[in-house]
């Protein structure tokens, strides 16, 4: 899952419009409130959708700090998150590991119910949100 951020902004005599910083194609509306966040909750996977279908790499959803520096616009908006199931391509590759290192990576990926994969992923995921 990925959150993305979506900004609705409110016009005199419009529709409530929304729109998401890490995907400027991607635009919706309703008339209230509660149709344009439900309206966003849809547009967005199928945007995504069709991103992956064509072979595109999502980035990694923007902060908002950047989303609000990127277009003033959004500084008058209302920012809120959608929720989105992302299943991106997987690739296979190769790597060299000492085997008492990749016994120790497999025995403690198993005790927490993942796989030596998702371990590796989740560590390096990790190691790059501290800086490391």
């Amino acid at each position: 899952m990925r959150n993305y951020l979506a900004f609705i902004h409110k016009d005199t005599d419009s529709d409530y419009t929304v729109t998401f910083p890490d995907f400027p194609g991607c635009i919706t509306a309703g008339s209230t409130l509660d149709e344009a966040r439900a309206m966003a909750q849809e547009a967005l996977p199928f945007h995504l959708e069709g991103l992956l279908e064509d072979g595109e790499t999502l980035a990694d959803p923007m902060l908002l700090e950047e989303a609000l520096e990127a277009d003033p616009a959004n500084r008058r908006a209302v920012a809120f998150l959608v929720e989105v199931p992302v299943e991106e391509p997987m690739i296979r590759i190769n790597i060299t590991a000492p085997k008492a290192a990749l016994a120790r990576i497999d025995r403690y990926a198993q005790a927490h119910g993942m796989s030596r994969s998702a371990f590796l992923i989740q560590s390096a995921r990790q190691a790059m949100q501290r800086g490391a």
